[in-house]
């Protein structure tokens, strides 16, 4: 079993080397059954993931026919009507594999019997070769409209078939980890095989690439923990052939073979998800030229195409890429799958290449565009996660494409286990909240303990204890916001003259080293009681986009720490978006127990323009009250800002009441944006 918990979790901890034959990523992760969070922030959210979230999405693929659809496979025929997605599988794979993770650290019998329940109907579903796709066998005469009339037919237009196999496959290793049976890791590997056996060169198979990525990271995952060379080997097939089949456009990334491709474009989810693939086949054959292809497009992502909230899509029309600097705020579309998938990608490129830089991005991430996702009781749900709204926008029980509810569902009862790292005698802190882990570097056994208030405390206290005196280095991230960077490149920079400061100490001792890699790193011979002390100046900071960045032109963005802040309209008595900053704003940091299941909110004056009757500005001072961007939406519908106007040119002044209601309505209907 620890075998598998190591396999599963991270790739091998092996050399990447060119040429070599079966690696891993040289940085391994600390396996998030090795974490346990103590700390208010996450624990709150991982109590509501386990209570709320995931009996929730079980009841929803009991109501909407999800698992009617595997007993209608399992008595296939004419008088079976095939309704829903093509994909609608998947939202029962996702939410096994969300529980399998809450499994691990909560046990809970009933909950694994409730499981194995449901993995009868799955298993009875599955053809005798192994293929199990409902929206098929369930009637073979009338398939989904999506399905095509013959396996894989229309598998890179919307049958779907490769990306539900790759759910199925990422459910069952989690089910496997967390229960040891092999009842659904069975199901998974005859599917696998089943596609390795008709997908190829050689005759009599078909030649296809996934339609919708995840296939790649789910086979390269159940080779580790197989062994088997054939499925690396299918994942490696689907990245090659990319952009030689018969579909080469960009909305799938088929435009170009991958190793040619340098720009994040397309439906930004299935690009996520293909880029982590390549990353995966990249450590696992040691080939570098897919490191190469996917640094590239990393750069243009992070330095052209990423929102402040680490959102990425920028258009609805395809759930896509804009182009460079195409970052609207209202019709911004920023799905709540495509920030799980740009979590996934960073989290890769940390394991390959050991850069700070990477979780930068991921923490941006998962702080803001990922978590404004879920509401704070993990009964509602974004889709699409907008940097501004006029009250349109709110969050729904549940969707008929339900890919987001259920793929949060998986996320967050495994976000412990992107905490730490391990690459030889190295240990890495990557992330910051209060929690205790239990590790082995350099053959120690190792235990850390971190207490913090994090994200609205910049104070951590990092208690080491080896089981024995041991010499290795602890790489304590300091992240980029305390380095006076945005984010890596130019996309994004402070405007304020702020200059905050870090500070690391060792038993009191302060910690001097050149920051390498965005890390500073103790080395030395470590013992029980040895206790690390961080500090991060945590102070609110004024954000300007580039100049390119058409929409956010006279406006600044607020954060603080890790967290993105907004203005929204239960908190201010004036129109928001009318509002305008002062030049130099200054911010009151007060943090307030009883708002939002706890928040720290940011005050600053400023003026807020409207027009009299007469048609006349007439500025007003004001106070404004900033609520962190995760947390909107909560509290009614109603307006909402993140890049708030420091230009004249920029606000929306307010009509009169009689005006406003007027005009106010027809924005609300039409959407209007920047």
């Amino acid at each position: 079993m620890k075998k598998i918990l190591l396999l599963f979790t991270g790739c091998l901890a092996a050399v990447f080397a060119t040429g070599q034959q079966r690696g891993g990523y040289p940085v391994t992760p600390v396996p998030f059954t090795s974490v346990k969070v103590t700390g208010a922030f996450w624990g709150e959210r991982l109590r509501a993931s386990r209570e709320v979230t995931i009996p929730l999405a079980f009841q929803k693929c009991e109501e909407t026919g999800r698992y009617e659809n595997f007993k209608m496979a399992a008595n296939p025929g004419a008088h079976n009507k095939v309704t829903g997605f093509s994909f609608d599988d998947t939202d029962v794979y996702k939410t096994i594999e969300g529980a399998s993770y809450l499994l691990q650290s909560f046990p809970d019998e009933k909950l694994r019997r409730y499981i194995d329940s449901v993995l009868v109907i799955v298993a009875a579903a599955q053809e005798p070769d192994g293929y199990l796709y409902t929206a098929r066998t369930m009637n073979p005469e009338h398939p989904h409209d999506w399905a095509g009339a013959r396996r894989w037919e229309k598998e890179e237009e919307l049958s779907h078939e490769f990306y539900n196999l790759g759910h199925m496959v990422e459910g069952a290793i989690a089910h496997h980890q967390a229960t040891g049976q092999r009842n659904f890791l069975d199901i998974a590997i005859r599917y696998a095989d089943c596609v390795c056996r008709s997908i190829g060169d050689a005759p009599g198979q078909v030649v296809a690439v996934p339609g919708h990525q995840i296939a790649e990271m789910a086979l390269a995952k159940l080779y580790l923990l197989t062994g088997e060379r054939r499925y690396l080997d299918m994942a490696k097939f689907f990245v090659d052939k990319r952009g030689y089949t018969s579909r080469r456009d960009a909305y799938s990334q088929a435009h170009a073979p991958v190793l040619e491709q340098d720009e994040a474009v397309g439906h930004a989810v299935r690009a996520a998800y293909m880029y982590s693939g390549v990353a995966d086949v990249a450590a696992l054959t040691g080939e570098r030229e897919y490191v190469e292809a996917i640094d590239r497009i990393w750069d243009n992502a992070v330095t052209k195409k990423l929102y402040i909230t680490g959102g990425i899509g920028a258009t609805g029309h395809g759930e896509a890429f804009g182009g460079n600097y195409e970052l609207p705020n209202m019709s911004a579309y920023c799905e709540t799958c495509a920030a799980i998938g740009n979590v996934y990608w960073n989290h890769r490129l940390f394991l390959l290449h050991g850069d700070a830089k990477y979780y930068d991005v991921l923490e941006r991430t998962l702080y803001n565009g990922l978590l404004s996702g879920i509401s704070l009781d993990g009964d509602g749900f974004f889709y699409p996660n907008p940097l501004e709204s006029a009250g349109q926008h709110q969050r729904q029980a549940w969707f008929g494409c339900a890919c987001c509810p259920s793929n949060v569902c998986r996320f967050i009862p495994s976000m412990p286990g992107y905490i730490y790292a391990v690459a030889g005698s190295d240990v890495y802190v990557n992330l910051f909240l209060a929690n205790e882990a239990s590790l082995t570097v350099a053959g120690k056994r190792l235990e850390l303990r971190q207490t913090t208030g994090y994200p609205w405390d910049g104070a951590i206290r990092i208690d080491v204890s080896p089981r024995s005196p041991a010499t290795f280095g602890l790489k304590i991230r300091i992240p980029g916001w305390a380095r006076g960077e945005v984010v890596p490149g130019d996309l994004y920079a402070y405007a304020d003259d702020q200059h905050p400061a870090y500070s690391v100490t060792v038993n009191g001792q302060p910690v001097e080293g050149t920051l390498q890699l965005g890390y500073v790193t103790i080395d030395r011979r470590w013992k029980r009681g040895d206790v690390v002390e961080v500090h991060l100046d945590m102070e609110p900071r004024v954000v300007r986009a580039n100049p390119r960045v058409e929409a956010d032109r006279g406006r600044l963005a607020v954060e603080r720490g890790p967290i993105v802040y907004c203005a929204e309209w239960p908190d201010n008595s004036f129109s928001v978006t009318g509002v305008l900053l002062n030049r130099a704003p200054r911010f009151q940091v007060s943090h307030r127990a009883d708002l939002l299941k706890g928040v720290t909110t940011l005050t600053t004056t400023a003026q807020s323009l409207g027009f009299d009757d007469q048609g006349r500005l007439c500025p007003e001072d004001v106070t404004l009250t900033l609520i962190p961007y995760y947390a909107w939406a909560h509290r009614g519908a109603g307006e909402m800002v993140v890049w708030l106007p420091a230009e004249v040119s920029a606000t929306r002044p307010s009509m009169p009441a009689a005006v406003g209601s007027r005009v106010g309505s027809q924005q609300a209907v039409l959407g209007l944006d920047d």
